[in-house]
């Protein structure tokens, strides 16, 4: 048989394979996963990521890959990290929660598509050119974090009426969010007539010199600034903080889950679902640059009763009434 033939023929025969098998001859969109922290501590919001993937048609290995690059708490490693995923030329950049890592998948690529979570202003940060049309490769959920530091600690100090200077921890390697939510604090704790004492951190070691001199200094209780690094770091910051007997405000219930005294923020999961469904929806044609930033409107305080007995602390009822969960 002549070469020109057989050619037609193999061409034939492809034309009449199912329309299952052509798919699978297609090559999988591959979604590019980066993080700052490290894969371990974030397990369960994997789960919640691949949920909304799912919601919007896709699942893991079947018809999307995943490229997952983590930073393991060291931003210095991101701009490599995402210029890595870019030279893979992979179909869109996820960076749920991760101001460091969406800052660094902007700056290697204008082309790809990026989907990001971020607890600081992305118009302020150049992630957008506005929330309700970005305008450029780049679009996602914006955490508001930062913006509820004046309303965490509001409600510490509901709970702290006498207390005069509070702590506040915060990641040096973050200065996007560090900045503004020192800024943040600063002018709310100037209006209560309330001080505050920043520590910094940005390694286990760095945690533990923090809360002991907040706890020498002394500060009456603490929070902490709305970073991943933290999020990973929850255990070893609710165990020094019973250890120093501080009371602190989180900006997420996985810390009062894991006994910190109280939380205040959007749901952690519900933004790796949302973060999913984006990059779902990039796949399936849509354009981040007519896709708004999208704002959580559901906020959860978490009071652990548990822990509040274990501090000594009496907590008023009116601060029970107004959480959306207790924990006994």
């Amino acid at each position: 048989m002549r070469r020109r033939e057989l050619m037609l023929l193999l061409g034939g025969a492809a034309i009449g394979l199912p329309s299952a098998a052509r798919a699978q001859q297609k090559a999988m969109p591959v979604i590019g996963f980066l993080h700052s922290a490290s894969a371990a501590a974030y397990a369960d919001l994997l789960a919640a990521f691949r949920k909304g993937l799912r919601e919007a048609g896709y699942i893991e290995g079947q018809n999307v890959a995943i490229e997952y690059r983590w930073g393991d708490g060291h931003n210095e490693r991101l701009p490599a990290l995402a210029a890595e995923l870019v030279r893979q030329r992979v179909a869109v950049i996820v960076t749920p929660i991760a101001t460091p890592a969406a800052l660094a998948a902007k700056a290697a690529t204008a082309m790809i598509p990026i989907v990001f979570v971020t607890g600081a202003d992305p118009v302020k940060i150049g992630l957008v050119a506005s929330l309700g049309r970005p305008g450029g490769n780049a679009t996602g959920i914006s955490d508001i974090g930062v913006e509820l530091g004046a309303k965490r600690l509001g409600l510490l100090s509901d709970l702290l009426p006498r207390a005069a200077r509070f702590g506040v921890l915060v990641n040096p390697d973050n200065p996007s969010i560090t900045e503004a939510f020192v800024a943040e604090l600063q002018t709310a704790a100037s209006a209560i007539g309330r001080q505050i004492q920043v520590v910094a951190a940005s390694t286990n070691s760095d945690i533990d010199t923090a809360l002991a001199v907040l706890a020498r200094t002394p500060a009456d209780a603490f929070l902490i600034s709305p970073d991943a690094w933290f999020v990973a770091r929850r255990l070893q910051l609710v165990t020094l903080a019973a250890r120093h007997a501080l009371p602190a405000m989180y900006h997420r219930r996985e810390f009062a889950d894991a006994g910190g005294l109280m939380s205040y923020g959007s749901s952690l999961a519900d933004q790796f679902r949302q973060s999913g469904v984006y990059a779902g929806r990039i796949l399936n044609g849509e354009k981040p640059a007519a896709m708004p930033v999208q704002q959580p409107t559901k906020f959860e305080f978490v009071v652990n009763l548990k822990t509040a007995k274990a501090l000594g602390l009496a907590v008023p009822q009116s601060i029970v009434a107004h959480a959306d969960e207790v924990i006994e």
